[in-house]
Formats: structure tokens, sequence, C-alpha cells
């Protein structure tokens, strides 16, 4: 029998995040700035919205390192290796 890691479970289970739709819309009452977006992050049937300030181009950006970062994260933690000093011989 094949074990399955956490990771690997959950890759098979659902889908990546994935950046959705990105969109000018007008600032929120009482905010500061004059660009502002509406984003979705989509995984599967789930949908993400959010709003950033700034123009579309740099919401994109922006938008597309949080999907990464949340990518990474359902991932799992990767192994660490935990160096020790060693004593002068």
């Amino acid at each position: 029998m094949q074990s399955v890691s956490r990771a690997g479970a959950l890759k098979d289970q659902a889908p990546p995040f994935s950046v959705g739709i990105i969109e000018s819309v007008e600032p929120p009452a009482n905010s500061a700035g004059r660009y502002w977006c509406r984003y979705t992050i989509v995984q599967g049937s789930n949908t993400i919205t959010g709003y950033r300030q700034g123009g579309v181009k740099a919401v994109k950006k922006a938008v597309g390192e949080i999907v990464a970062d949340m990518n990474q994260r359902r991932m799992g933690k990767r192994g660490r290796v935990h160096l020790t000093p060693s004593g002068k011989k």
C-alpha cells in the first residue's frame, strides 16, 4: 500500500487558487486614494472577493503574489534543517 502525504492528498482533492476577475470600481466611502479595484480569487466553486487600492495593473500583480502564497501554503510546510553549532575539537 502506498502512503500519500498530506500535501499530496490536498493537491488531489482541491484545485489550486487562481486569479479571477480584476476590475476598476468606485472608491469605498470615506477611503483615501483615487483608484480602487475589486478582485476575485477562485478555487473550484469557492470565490474570494476583495478590494484593493491601486490601478488594475498594480492590483493584478499584488493579487498574483497573494495567489502564489496561498497555493504554497496549501501544499504544506517543507522540511526544515535545524543546524546546531558544534563545539571545537
